[in-house]
């Protein structure tokens, strides 16, 4: 019972500073007094009353929820007959943070309004006293109850006089500080973290410097956890700490304080109900510098992901192919990092602005689309054939007879076509500058974006700028054609996976479709390459016209696609079940410990470290020795559940990796390279 926490707090703490309470003065530390907004009242009407408390420097009173500890004004009146007292109306409070604790109150010399309403047969011409006691505690390093009996004289009016110039103006500054209701609704989440989220779709134009939360109910919210917030166009994310009550939270209601420059501080009642929340992603705590550097380092790193593994040796080919010729390995590495900057760019740009346009989207959405998949596997299987030696594009390619004849265009659309492949992936480092790009301004976001094409590039760039580097590549010869028909094969086996993908996003007749479509391709590209070996000019014509016939055929009937019923929802190695919000939140009122593995048909990634780790002998022991339930986030498919699992978590795209211990309050992030030690490690803290 709330009366009863408050006597024990206050015994703690008259206890604990008992030495201070010896030497400390017993003067009142709050001055009270009821002022009211008019002299006098008209018979059946409403005044406005304040309870002024004039509060010493360095202590504090509490507001309606006094927090982690302390306790609310009471106000109890003692009225005439007829005479009625409305409830206090609590201006929006200040965090008072002690020691561990948060308390929510006031300091200095607030105001506390209520209504006064005289009888309808009040006489005019009488004289009344109202009386009220107020009860409070005030608290330093110690707590100390206070009480005071007011008294209020009125007079019975025929009609009300207007108010004093000077009090009209500090009631209606106070009037300022009370919230009012939201005018846009609001939702929950609570989970690892409580989520708070209010459509307002305009927010996001709003200057917003600073968003805080008080909750009307204790143990909601762990008030002296940091509040983390984030805008979007799709409207206002609160990141909470959930509270000791928050598992069986049904409603969350509180105020929510709006700091925005140039325009007043606005109070809002929020009533949210349990929901989805929208993915609004943000990174709390992160610089603009440090995104940068972040995703400097994350470009860097992502060329080590599984995921561009089939462009790489491409790469080290084109360079290799200039061995010893450093001018020209200079202008194709400028190429390349042209290619892979502008490519990055160009995506972000359209990530930023589908997020504009209400879209919740995230890293590697374009998998997300069969039409898209359709064609980059088309693309890849052109390429494959490229280096078969089908057919030529002039200026794409390894030989030393390609890169005489523009060596720089092929280096170019060679960095384009790696941010291709490499799209899907995220790298440490990476995951967190995205999700701080996507939160700001369009010149930031497209500056992080820009800074991880760089950091993608730089490995390659910086080989092509060393002439003692290239010295160390072998010679030009025979060689690169062998292994350039060699690489054929891991872009063919690109196109197969693409394939692969396609049939967890449509059904098996528009993947009959994709197949033969590179039929017709492959046939359009051996003629193309027959009419370059003749010297024919009209081959290539009607040969590109079957190229762009194939494409046609692929692009319809992908446009319309939709999932599968059965769509990827289970891990072959172990017993899984699809996650959903409910389930977790299930499994985890069992105690059980539960680990979700957020990932996409699409992911590379998820795709190498599920082989290596998680279809582990040992793990697959721990989990079934330790009752782990395993949920796949599939998100393979655009799905709004997994969306919100990865923005709580503040990422932008898969793999995610969760552990949520029997009992804990957070889940266990790991790393987005997983390795056997890295799961049974997680496992073991529980």
């Amino acid at each position: 019972m709330q009366w009863l926490r408050n006597l024990v707090f206050f015994l703690i703490a008259c206890g604990a500073a008992a030495p201070a309470w010896a030497q400390i003065d017993h003067a009142p530390k709050v001055q009270a007094r009821l002022i009211p907004e008019a002299s006098a009242i008209a018979p059946g009407k409403t005044l406005g009353v304040a309870l002024e408390q004039n509060i010493r420097p360095g202590w504090h009173t509490y507001w309606r929820n006094p927090g982690d500890a302390g306790q609310a004004i009471e106000i109890h009146w003692t009225l005439p007959p007829g005479w009625r007292a409305g409830p206090i109306a609590w201006p929006y409070p200040k965090e008072l943070p002690v020691g561990p604790l948060m308390d929510y109150g006031y300091e200095g010399r607030p105001w506390l309004l209520l209504n006064l309403t005289a009888p309808a047969d009040a006489k005019p011409g009488r004289q009344v006293v109202l009386r009220a006691l107020a009860n409070w505690l005030v608290c330093k390093e110690i707590c100390i109850p206070e009480s005071a009996t007011l008294s209020l004289p009125l007079t019975v009016a025929a009609s009300s006089p207007p108010p004093d110039a000077a009090v009209a103006a500090r009631f209606a500054a106070t009037r300022a500080r009370l919230p009012v209701p939201s005018p846009w609704p609001a939702r929950f989440h609570a989970g690892g973290t409580l989520d708070l989220f209010v459509a307002a779709p305009k927010l996001d134009k709003a200057q917003l410097n600073a968003v805080t939360f008080f909750p009307f109910q204790e143990g909601d919210v762990k008030g002296i956890a940091p509040q983390h917030w984030s805008v979007s166009p799709e409207g206002l994310l609160l990141r909470l700490e959930p509270g000791k009550l928050a598992a069986r939270l049904h409603r969350l209601s509180g105020v929510l304080v709006l700091e925005a420059t140039g325009a007043p501080t606005q109070a809002l009642e929020i009533a949210a109900a349990p929901g989805v929340v929208p993915a609004v992603p943000f990174n709390a705590g992160l610089s603009f510098a440090l995104a940068l550097l972040f995703a400097l380092l994350g470009g860097i790193i992502l060329n080590l992901m599984p995921c561009v593994l089939p462009i790489l040796a491409m790469k080290a080919l084109a360079i290799a192919s200039h061995s010893g010729k450093s001018g020209r390995a200079v202008g194709e590495a400028f190429a390349y990092g042209a290619g892979a900057v502008l490519s990055f760019a160009a995506l972000g740009a359209v990530v930023v602005g589908l997020r504009a346009g209400g879209q919740a989207i995230g890293w590697g959405f374009q998998l997300q689309q069969p039409l898209v998949v359709g064609l980059l596997a088309l693309l890849m299987f052109a390429v494959g054939l490229n280096l078969s030696g089908l057919f030529e594009v002039p200026g794409f390619g390894a030989g030393d007879a390609l890169a005489r004849r523009g060596g720089r265009v092929g280096a170019f659309f060679t960095g384009v076509l790696a941010v291709v492949v490499a799209a899907p992936c995220t790298a440490p480092f990476m995951a967190a500058a995205l999700g701080y790009a996507l939160t700001q301004p369009l010149l930031f976001a497209m500056l992080i974006f820009v800074a991880l094409g760089v950091g993608f590039a730089a490995p390659f760039v910086a080989i092509g700028l060393s002439p003692a580097l290239l010295r160390l590549l072998p010679r030009p010869g025979a060689w690169m054609d062998t292994l350039r028909q060699v690489l054929a094969f891991p872009m063919y086996a690109t196109a197969l996976w693409l394939a692969w993908v396609l049939s967890f996003e449509t059904d098996s007749g528009r993947l009959v479709v994709l197949l033969g479509a590179a039929l017709v391709l492959a046939f359009a590209l051996w003629a193309l390459g027959n009419a370059q070996v003749s010297g024919r000019r009209r081959g290539p014509a009607w040969a590109m016209a079957l190229c762009g016939a194939a494409g046609f055929v692929a692009l319809v009937p992908l446009l319309n696609a939709s999932a599968p019923a059965g769509v990827r929802v289970a891990n072959a190695a172990l017993a899984s079940q699809p996650y959903s919000d409910a389930r977790l939140k299930s499994l985890r009122a069992e105690k059980r410990g539960v680990f979700v593995d957020a990932t996409a048909a699409w992911c590379v990634t998820c795709l190498v470290n599920e082989k290596i780790a998680l279809e582990d002998a040992q793990v697959r022991s721990a989990f079934a020795s330790r009752r782990v339930a395993f949920l796949v986030a599939d998100w393979t498919n655009r799905d709004p559940d997994v969306t919100a699992l990865l923005s709580a978590h503040d990422r932008s795209g898969v793999p995610l990796y969760l552990y949520y211990a029997p009992g804990a309050a957070d889940a266990v992030v790991l790393p987005q390279i997983l390795t056997p030690g890295t799961v049974l490690n997680a496992l073991s803290r529980s």
